[in-house]
């Protein structure tokens, strides 16, 4: 069975100013959306699961889910803050939504099968899709075996301000130890450096693999993922921002030695939309892939 692409699209873009999920950055007004759902579709990813709001369901609907449906298999899943397990409490002043892994968790009815899950408005680039395609399609019908898409830290930076990553540490054989976040990571004078605890500046190497939110799971995470979250209500519940992420559970099944997380290194270089003034710089972008003949004018013809 063909692997599936489960696309986190349910978040806002604060510091962007809207909704980024919609946004056409292509020459056609294509979204990063559709040049990821090209990329997992020739790379050979069988069904295409988003996880949206409800709020937004008529505009995505019509905007983006109408151009796949006579391509790939579609189906749409919801997230919602009201939405935990049976018997579970929570703060019901709570607004900011429950985080990446809830938003996963969404998905457990829809997939059956080894699953990618991705931000819906990251650019990860056609080899990654090709790299992680071919991971899922050797976990068939295995358990507790996951990786994680390693881009190489210089390949992620932002030209409008600092970033916020994942970074990795693994060990001799590729497999994930920790990731640990990093803030007000960028480039200075030719060297890469992040803010530690104490505020205090440290070097990164190019090559650092960091965590851009792109994972391949099979079917058993979702339970995993499922007790997780209680055990995150039960501590977390009653706060208002504190979120439940995918490094969070990885970390756990790594450290209990319940499961593994390869790390799948990619010359891809990332790029998104972070702040408002990305956004040029991302059309420049795909317009000089489409030049270069990584991308067709036009991807879904009519």
């Amino acid at each position: 069975m063909k692997p599936t692409l489960f696309l986190l699209a349910a978040g806002m873009g604060s510091r962007y100013g809207g909704l980024k999920q919609l946004d056409g950055l292509g020459p056609n007004g294509e979204t990063i959306m559709d040049y990821s759902v090209f990329d997992a579709v020739r790379a050979g990813f069988g069904k295409i699961v988003f996880v949206i709001r409800h709020s937004f369901e008529k505009d995505f609907t019509e905007q983006i889910i109408a151009k796949y449906r006579n391509i790939v298999p579609v189906e749409v899943v919801f997230q919602e803050i009201d939405y935990v397990p049976e018997g579970m409490s929570y703060n019901k002043d709570r607004e900011k939504p429950w985080g990446t892994n809830h938003a996963l968790l969404m998905g457990k009815d829809a997939i059956k099968e080894p699953f990618a899950v991705i931000n819906a408005d990251d650019f990860y680039g056609k080899e990654s899709f090709e790299i992680l395609y071919q991971f899922l399609m050797s976990v068939e019908n295995k358990q507790n075996e996951y990786c994680m898409v390693g881009y190489r830290v210089g390949n992620t930076l932002s030209e409008s301000g600092s970033v916020s990553r994942g970074v990795c540490t693994t060990d001799a054989d590729g497999y994930l130890t920790s990731v640990v976040e990093r803030t007000s990571i960028e480039e200075k004078g030719g060297t890469i450096v992040f803010l530690d605890e104490k505020g205090l500046e440290n070097k990164l190497e190019f090559n650092t693999p960091v965590s851009m939110n792109m994972w391949g799971f099979t079917p058993d995470y979702f339970n995993y993922s499922e007790e997780s979250f209680k055990n995150f209500l039960q501590s977390k519940g009653q706060e208002l921002k504190s979120e439940f992420y995918i490094p969070t559970v990885v970390n756990e099944l790594i450290v209990e030695g319940k499961a593994t997380c390869k790390v799948l290194d990619t010359p891809s270089k990332w790029f998104g939309v972070t702040y408002a003034n990305d956004r040029p710089q991302v059309v420049l972008k795909i317009n000089q892939l489409i030049k270069e003949g990584v991308y067709p004018q036009s991807l879904w013809k009519k």
